[in-house]
């Protein structure tokens, strides 16, 4: 069964801010929200209308999700997405939640992204701005 992916239609960005710093601005929106921490730095995903002036950030991106939940043992999900962008030379981000893989791909490259995967034998679908499957 070919995998499916649920395109969504909002801007998302990636803003990075010194490490342990919390964000000051409301990054909660969006399809896809995502705080990540290292001893270097912290990462926040959120939606692009979110991204406070003079923050430094890297976008606009549109948020693909996996369908699932997807279960913990399966292997090579992620090499099975991203390898059709390899090929295509279409950079982009990968992140993982627990029910399932997501890929932020520029949205400058968003239709390029799904042709090579519709090519590949994915099953690509958009989303409305409600999460639903249009």
């Amino acid at each position: 069964m070919p995998l499916h992916l649920m395109e969504h239609p909002e801007d998302v960005a990636v803003v990075r801010l010194p490490s342990g710093e919390d964000p000051a601005f409301d990054w909660r929106s969006g399809p896809l929200a995502s705080l990540t921490r290292t001893a270097d730095e912290t990462s926040v995903v959120c939606a692009s209308a979110a991204v406070p002036a003079g923050a430094r950030s890297e976008g606009p991106f549109r948020a693909v999700e996996v369908a699932g939940p997807l279960d913990f043992s399966a292997v090579g999900v992620f090499a099975e997405v991203l390898a059709p962008l390899v090929d295509a030379g279409i950079s982009v981000l990968g992140l993982s939640t627990f029910d399932t893989d997501w890929v932020l791909v520029p949205a400058t490259r968003t239709d390029d992204a799904s042709r090579v995967w519709r090519r590949a034998g994915f099953v690509v679908t958009p989303t409305t701005l409600d999460g639903k499957r249009s």
